[in-house]
């Protein structure tokens, strides 16, 4: 091995100490948290903007956009966290904090939060947008339940083989 090739190596294992490494757990909560989070701005989001149209008016905003909530969470979002969860449990132990969603996913983020920009500043009344962001926003919510279904799975397997034998309660 030449010096340059040396130097790339020892450079390599210097990143690598920089690398957030958690237990894998950690990355299930991690996408939880984030698509609750996500989830939760954009309804607060939707709902400031439907205050200003009145109480029935605004309802009825408000509910066809739950109504889209159960389309968006069955046509994509449901599937797309099944999809991670399964692409967590094939990880170590132990991975990258950031491994929590794909790559390809921080690219879906970006644009997704290119298009929310773009949206919020065209000509589009803000109910017609609180419809969109009502549906994405609860789709996130509902969707960060998989990840919690599985955190629950996960602590049952654990306190069940730190429980000491013979115990029944």
């Amino acid at each position: 091995m030449d010096n340059k090739q040396k130097k790339m190596e020892l450079a390599l294992i210097r990143i690598g100490h920089f690398k957030p490494a958690v237990p894998k757990c950690w990355l299930f909560a991690a996408s939880a948290a984030m698509w609750s989070v996500v989830g939760l701005m954009l309804g607060i989001t939707a709902i400031g903007w439907l205050v200003p149209e009145g109480w029935l008016r605004g309802m009825g905003y408000g509910v066809a956009g739950l109504l889209l909530t159960v389309g968006v969470l069955r046509q994509r979002f449901g599937r797309l966290a099944q999809q991670n969860i399964h692409r967590l449990q094939a990880l170590p132990e132990r991975g990258c904090l950031f491994a929590f969603q794909a790559w390809k996913s921080y690219l879906i983020i970006v644009f997704m939060i290119a298009l929310g920009s773009t949206l919020r500043h065209l000509p589009f009344a803000r109910h017609y947008l609180a419809v969109v962001y009502t549906a994405i926003g609860g789709a996130l919510v509902l969707g960060s339940f998989h990840y919690y279904r599985h955190l629950i799975r996960m602590g049952r397997i654990v306190y069940r083989r730190r429980r000491p034998y013979g115990h029944d309660g």
